[in-house]
């Protein structure tokens, strides 16, 4: 096993910082051996596609009036801070600081209605990132289903062989939980995110999943005399010992994985122009996300970028001065970059959080400790959420449902997360009514509720 320190992340409303480890074997897959997963996927059978997905999950909740649904005639303890501006699509508005989304406003469409009506962090995350409640509630609930990019690429696999289907960059985490609910859970952990850890903005950034345990290198990997000798640690399994003659395919698929050069150049961000780079913001997210293009452009099926620290009871305002800037960039190289690629119909992007903030400014000090900071803020809202898909073929320069006057709740065409997900099925090819045993052996569809968002098809 190989330990990653991950370092730390904001800290959320209740006070602890989330400072973990991952700790992972071979080519991130848990103690499970990648092989299982290859057999896994092939057994599979769903819909051919090459569509993949893009998730920007902004971590702790962000504001949808401070976003994507302004609303500037409300009494200024609603409207917030900041203005409204027009976008390049007549009649569509967003706050101020996301001019550079205002640019590109007819390439994605906003879900203005989205609601699960929950404001804890972790029921709020497990609804949006599993499509049921399942009685999460509290940090110390864990995942009771699985993450629906997980069940779509238990179905699809990767889009190219030699690549990891589902990816975090550069963690899988939800609310400091990791993986979270971005867990397969009773799909086997086999079915997590494959991690990449570190800084993808960093001089010196490296899948640490990919570096091997124990002096271990590819050099030495691709040695057959070291492979006949070590093959049961490559594959952390005692019983299996032998040549590369002797592997199946699968086990050759996940040597390639591990030693091949297509996985290894497709994290290797280092080799983007420097003009690109800047494009996307020299920052952990900006470089996150351009690494989530170079996935899915090599043949990843879904890339989440974790984006934390939205968590704003206090302090609202330098929160989102600090963070929405450099999300306006990541969003707007993402969805030029897809374009000028020619990758855009081929790629959905989705930027979204557990929950949204109240639509009422707090004064700073209305939830105690340890939320008595003394600024003003906005607390948890799962009542009304604005969700942002655009590109994979979803029409673009649209806004799907409103919220009321106030922004409190849906005023028409109310959303669920399943709606959503619905949508992100269709996109990528995955029959929703597909259905994986629990531990009890029951049968559970991926997605329960809700059905395909049919003006954006």
């Amino acid at each position: 096993m190989i330990r990653i320190q991950a370092g730390r992340t904001s800290r959320y409303c209740d006070g602890k910082s989330r400072r973990s480890f991952l700790q992972v074997g071979m080519a991130g897959m848990g103690s499970l051996s990648l092989p299982a997963l290859l057999r896994a996927q092939e057994s599979s059978v769903g819909p051919k596609k090459d569509t993949s997905v893009i998730l920007l999950w902004l971590d702790g909740g962000p504001s949808h009036h401070d976003t994507y649904d302004p609303k500037p005639d409300a009494p200024r303890e609603y409207a917030g801070f900041w203005n409204p501006i027009s976008t390049n699509v007549p009649g569509i508005n967003f706050c101020e600081l996301l001019p550079l989304h205002s640019k590109i406003a007819e390439k994605f469409s906003i879900v203005r209605s989205v609601h699960h009506d929950n404001s804890d962090h972790f029921s709020g995350g497990h609804w949006m990132l599993t499509g049921r409640g399942a009685g999460v509630s509290g940090s110390k609930t864990p995942g009771k289903y699985p993450f629906f990019g997980g069940v779509a690429t238990k179905v699809t696999g990767a889009r190219q062989p030699g690549m990891p289907a589902n990816v975090a960059v550069p963690l899988a985490m939800s609310i400091g939980k990791r993986p979270g609910y971005f867990g397969g859970n009773y799909l086997g952990i086999e079915h997590d995110p494959f991690q990449t850890g570190g800084d993808p903005n960093n001089a010196d950034f490296a899948v640490q999943n990919l570096n091997l345990t124990n002096g271990l290198t590819v050099k030495r990997l691709e040695d057959r005399r070291f492979l006949q000798t070590h093959f049961d640690q490559l594959l952390r399994s005692s019983e299996n010992s032998g040549t590369l003659a002797a592997m199946d395919r699968f086990d050759s698929q996940a040597f390639g994985l591990v030693a091949g050069s297509k996985a290894r150049a497709a994290f290797d961000i280092s080799q983007e122009d420097d003009a690109v780079r800047e494009r996307y913001g020299r920052n952990n997210w900006g470089q996150s996300t351009l690494l989530a293009r170079r996935l899915v452009e090599a043949g990843s099926t879904f890339v989440t970028c974790h984006f934390g620290g939205w968590d704003s009871h206090w302090n609202h305002q330098g929160t989102m001065e600090s963070y929405l800037p450099k999300v306006d960039m990541a969003v707007h190289a993402l969805f030029t970059d897809l374009d000028e690629r020619g990758l855009l119909d081929q790629v959905l992007v989705v930027v979204m959080g557990e929950f949204s903030r109240t639509p009422r400014i707090n004064d700073g000090g209305n939830g105690g400790p340890p939320l008595s900071k003394g600024t003003p803020g906005r607390d948890h809202w799962g009542n009304a959420i604005s969700v942002l898909m655009g590109g994979g073929g979803i029409r673009g320069g649209q806004v799907i449902g409103s919220t009321n006057r106030l922004g409190e709740v849906p005023q028409d065409h109310p959303l669920r997360p399943g709606d959503i997900h619905h949508t992100i099925f269709k996109v990528l090819g995955v029959d929703p009514n597909i259905a994986f045993n629990d531990p009890s052996g029951r049968p559970i569809a991926a997605i329960d509720h809700g059905s395909v968002i049919q003006e954006l098809i």
